[in-house]
């Protein structure tokens, strides 16, 4: 098994899958770098018997491990097992491939969840930031049309008004 080289202050992660099982998410992420859906789903999956042998299978069918499993199997069963080994092997990998669909379509709908608690995480966090931004953003305005009036009145009082003599053309000439 590989590892990937770590950001000083950060630990090194197993490059195969390592946290495809939300109980090894839990048990080896740092739970500050995770996204609270993240999180989330993660001890949901991990609180249920189910949920947790659902994701190992999905884990370990996904992996050449899986493959290689496989193709040992089925070179010894056709080579040495049987003479005719076609029919019974037909029906086991028959078998086999209807389950691996139903949990293929367990983790599809799980992805589909998750996103889907994500995306709604994300837009109830956008939506306070957009009204705080407005927020604030009607405060710089009420602050910088005060400071144009203090301003205005700072300049008035040290600058007093001109008198119309002052101002006009024939004045200066």
């Amino acid at each position: 098994m590989t590892t990937t080289t770590a950001a000083p202050g950060q630990t090194k992660a197993k490059s195969h899958g390592q946290y495809i099982r939300p109980s090894r998410l839990l048990k080896n992420a740092d739970p500050a770098r995770l996204h609270p859906a993240v999180l989330a789903q993660a001890e949901h999956r991990a609180a249920s018997v189910q949920l947790r042998i659902a994701d190992w299978i999905t884990a370990f069918a996904g992996s050449m491990a899986f493959v290689y499993i496989h193709i040992a199997l089925f070179t010894v069963w056709m080579l040495w097992l049987e003479k005719n080994p076609w029919p019974t092997l037909t029906l086991i990998v028959s078998l086999e491939a209807i389950f691996l669909s139903t949990f293929v379509m367990i983790g599809q709908n799980r992805q589909a969840a998750f996103q889907q608690a994500k995306a709604d995480r994300d837009y109830n966090d956008q939506e306070k930031l957009l009204v705080e931004n407005t927020e604030l953003t009607k405060t710089i305005r009420d602050l910088s049309e005060q400071i144009r009036d203090l301003t205005s009145q700072i300049h008035a009082h040290v600058m007093p008004p001109a008198t119309e003599a002052e101002t006009s053309p024939a004045a200066s000439a």
